[in-house]
């Protein structure tokens, strides 16, 4: 809002009196918040903070130890700095213990070579106040109409953020009270550098108020929330004192926030999002980690010198176990109880909803944890928490394999969704399924994109299908109940609702269409592999 002392001193008025500064060059960019001429040595006790005080020096005092109290109380209370004409007291330059002692205290001390109209300078540097002033609010008025726009707009707190990273130029990052980073805009700056180390940074810096300014932290932070629940704080990282057009991009982004989270209640949560943009790039690629270690580390996963296992939590979402889509309301409500599940079992993870079948988590274990006490201990709490949500379904909980590097995490996440594929055409009440569990249709998932496999399976089956399709029969179930029901053709008929005799000709009209025997073992066994095959394939195209 208010001039530098540089800026001062560049008007034409006061550079028609040729000013020199001879010391304090490092505090040229203090703020002048006023201009006050005074002829006082304890002119100290008249000011405020901000001043640039203007002085002949006919009333200050020659002795070292006098001029250099002057310049104490001066810088004391924040002074911008002193202004002294040669002309009245020093005619030539400024005694060495006055330079000595503003440069000791930072203190800008300029000299005016010409006689020059202390009310002239007065009113050129007021001016130039109250033109920064005007245009302070101005720019404050515009940020209103910017961030009550939003608002009314039900901007998304990515939006609301990028709008304060270009209005401000600075980073900015919104995170729980607890220090997690729900969402930030670097403004074009390091990802990583900004959340280097982002939680034990922010614990060190405290507020008093609502909104307040840590100058050793540079960080302007006002609290998000509304009606008396405060749940988040917003930071602008900002070296310099910030202008008072920062404070109110500051506030008004809070509130776009704060109504946010209150309209957007049955939406995914912010961390869920969060969490939910780091799995899906793990998921996307797996090269370089890049910014996704100081990422994850800012939600409170680390994920350096860590076990990392990947976990897919599926609803049965109806009598029939076979994998369907669920809903985005039951797969959110299913995040928050693996979230809520997650802090109850004290293991660091992250968790979204990545796609429609299932919820995404990633655990991040200490190098010398015991992987399986703690698979158990999270399970327990899952399918707990998965009970007590309001639509109370039963879960499916599947793990990955458990890797050390990020480069392997997205192998991990994938294959526990594989497993869990599997593991819905289950009965077993397993707390937790791996790929050993769920044996030949866990290795099918694996492979269900393999050409070579898909080959098999049209060879093996293709002339039945072709059968089926043409004459609008069912010999293809009549053989999935056979392998099924590991030969036994009496349960077989029995599952399939026909009578024995029926059945049987059944049986012998596929081995006539295939040209098999099904008393093989060996042919029923590739049969039941492409028929496992068949079924995989047929749910991996309906995702």
């Amino acid at each position: 809002m208010y001039p530098t002392v540089s800026e001062t001193l560049a008007l034409p008025v006061v550079q028609e009196a040729r000013p020199r500064v001879v010391a304090g060059h490092g505090g040229l960019s203090k703020r002048v918040r006023w201009v006050h001429a005074a002829e006082v040595p304890d002119v100290a006790q008249l000011l405020r903070g901000g001043e640039l005080v203007l002085t002949t020096g006919i009333a200050l005092p020659d002795d070292p130890a006098g001029l250099a109290r002057y310049v104490d109380e001066l810088a004391d209370v924040g002074a911008a700095g002193v202004v002294v004409e040669l002309r009245r007291h020093w005619s030539d330059k400024l005694p060495s213990a006055f330079v000595g002692a503003a440069e000791r205290r930072g203190l800008p001390l300029v000299t005016l070579s010409e006689e020059t109209r202390f009310v002239t300078v007065t009113e050129a540097i007021v001016g130039l106040i109250v033109d920064a002033q005007v245009a302070e609010l101005r720019a404050a008025e515009q940020v209103h109409e910017t961030f009550t726009a939003l608002t009314v707009a039900g901007a998304e707190p990515a939006e609301v953020l990028r709008e304060v990273a270009r209005t401000a130029g600075c980073p900015v990052v919104l995170e729980t009270l607890s220090h997690d980073v729900l969402a930030y805009d670097t403004a074009k700056a390091d990802p990583g550098e900004v959340l280097r180390d982002w939680a034990r940074r922010s614990r060190a810096v405290h507020v008093t108020e609502r909104t307040s300014y840590d100058p050793d932290a540079g960080w302007l932070i006002t609290v998000v929330g509304a009606r008396g629940n405060d749940w988040g704080r917003l930071v602008m990282l900002c070296p310099d004192a910030p202008p008072h057009r920062y404070i109110v991009v500051a506030e008004r982004a809070a509130s776009a926030l704060a109504v946010h989270r209150l309209v957007a209640r049955d939406r995914e949560g912010l961390e869920r999002h969060a969490h939910r943009t780091l799995l899906t790039e793990m998921l996307a690629t797996s090269g370089p980690a890049g910014n996704l270690n100081a990422r994850a580390a800012a939600l409170g996963v680390p994920l350096e010198h860590r076990r990392l296992v990947g976990i897919a939590v599926r609803p049965r979402t109806s009598a029939n176990p076979a994998p369907a889509m669920a809903t985005q309301e039951v797969l959110r409500d299913l995040a928050e109880a693996t979230a809520l599940a997650g802090r109850r079992a004290q293991v660091a993870a992250l968790v979204g909803v990545v796609d429609d079948t299932s919820v995404r988590a990633l655990l991040s274990l200490p190098p010398q944890a015991e992987v399986d006490n703690a698979l158990r201990k999270l399970a327990k709490e899952v399918h707990q928490a998965a009970g007590a949500t309001q639509r109370a379904l039963p879960v499916v909980l599947a793990v990955g394999t458990t890797v050390d590097r990020l480069t392997g995490v997205r192998r991990s996440l994938v294959e526990a969704a594989h497993v869990a594929d599997a593991a819905l055409r289950s009965t077993s009440d397993r707390l937790y399924h791996r790929l050993d569990d769920v044996r030949l249709r866990g290795l099918l998932h694996l492979l269900a994109n393999d050409e070579r496999v898909t080959a098999f399976s049209d060879r093996e089956l293709g002339a039945l299908l072709a059968r089926d399709a043409t004459n609008g029969s069912r010999l293809v179930d009549i053989l999935r109940h056979y392998c099924r029901k590991g030969g036994n053709k009496s349960a077989a008929a029995e599952a399939a609702h026909m009578s024995r005799t029926a059945y049987y000709q059944q049986l012998s009209r596929i081995e006539q269409v295939l040209g098999v025997s099904l008393e093989d073992p060996e042919s029923m066994l590739s049969l039941y592999v492409a028929l496992l095959t068949l079924d995989v394939q047929a749910h991996h195209t309906t995702e």
